[in-house]
């Protein structure tokens, strides 16, 4: 088979490798399409502490069940999956105290194990997840960062009727401002530097668009603000628009040795909750029954798909910030559904 490999840092390439074969407990999924996030910029950029080279990326991705290993029962050859990418070793502090999420011993499809920007890759049956067969393909990939968005929702425990400041009108922003519409929230405004993401931001229910939350009058600060953009910059505004009482959401992914100035003396004075939201946990299933019952407006999100073979312009279009979700389809049968 054909799959993009990142040897070390600065350095990918589409290769052809050996097929997987499932082993026990797991299923071999023909990858369908696979997006592309931030977290793969930070592997391929040398700015992920917890990366192994040389691997194979990709961790949001769906496809068809082609083969199934021993003792697995409740997947069979022809089952469209998406496939939640954590791996959990379930032993230690943090998984006993069911923070499974912050796994000491972290493992993860597409960042320490072969991942699915490949035609093939095996994986346990216990993170496949069922979708309805008749689902668009390309839209199965959108069920993994759809469930770190249901993830933070649940680190901020939503409040009926708060206003929403979100930062960032891609995948993420965009995701997080139609969840936050269903959790009853009063107002949702979005900011984002590239005015061309602002139109769509408004089509999928967003109150008010600016380039800059300055340009929104909101003197009181807002209940809930959300960084989806990873950006300093972005962090520290935000950080200075939360209300009294409110809460910020660290959502976006900056490199890990970034650094962002704030006033600890407001945060104590104003009793400012800030929190961190990092990828899945428990939240798949639930992310996967929102997308099946349209929750979000998956065709919205996806405005690029490009073959595997040219995975590099792939990831030179999302550097670029044009579109929403990109995609790479290593079959066929991901092209053309």
């Amino acid at each position: 088979m054909i799959a993009a490999i990142v040897q070390r840092p600065g350095k990918v390439g589409i290769e052809r490798v050996d097929d997987p074969s499932p082993g026990p407990g797991e299923v071999l999924v023909q990858v369908a399409a696979c997006g592309i996030c931030g977290t793969d910029l930070h592997i391929l950029d040398g700015e992920s502490p917890l990366a192994r080279y040389p691997i194979v990326p990709g961790h949001e991705f769906c496809g068809e069940v082609v083969a199934v290993g021993p003792q697995v029962e409740d997947l069979r050859v022809g089952d469209f999956v998406a496939v939640d990418p954590n791996l959990p070793c379930g032993h230690c502090r943090m998984c006993q105290a069911g923070r499974d999420n912050l796994c000491l011993n972290y493992e993860a499809i597409g960042v320490t194990r072969a991942g699915g920007c490949a035609e093939l890759v095996a994986v346990p049956a216990a993170n496949a997840f069922l979708l309805p067969a008749e689902l668009p393909r390309a839209w199965g990939t959108l069920v993994e960062p759809l469930s770190c968005a249901v993830h933070g929702f649940d680190r901020l425990g939503a409040r009926l009727a708060d206003r929403y400041l979100i930062y960032g009108a891609g995948t993420m922003g965009l995701l997080m401002a139609q969840l936050a519409r269903r959790a009853g929230a009063t107002s949702v405004d979005v900011v984002d530097v590239q005015a061309g993401r602002l139109p769509v931001a408004e089509r999928l229910g967003a109150d008010r668009t600016a380039t800059s939350a300055a340009e929104l009058d909101r003197p009181g600060g807002w209940e809930v603000v959300i960084d989806a953009t990873g950006v300093v910059a972005a962090i520290e505004d935000g950080l200075g628009r939360v209300a009294r009482g409110g809460t910020f959401l660290l959502f976006g992914v900056t490199p890990a040795a970034a650094t962002a100035a704030f006033s600890p003396f407001r945060v104590y004075n104003e009793e400012v909750t800030v929190i961190g939201s990092m990828a899945v946990l428990h939240s798949f299933a639930r992310a996967r029954d929102l997308l099946v019952a349209d929750a979000i407006d998956a065709a919205a999100m996806i405005t690029h798909r490009v073959p595997l073979d040219s995975y590099e312009a792939a990831v030179a279009t999302f550097r670029s910030g044009a579109g929403l979700k990109i995609q790479v389809t290593p079959t066929t049968d991901g092209q053309g559904q």
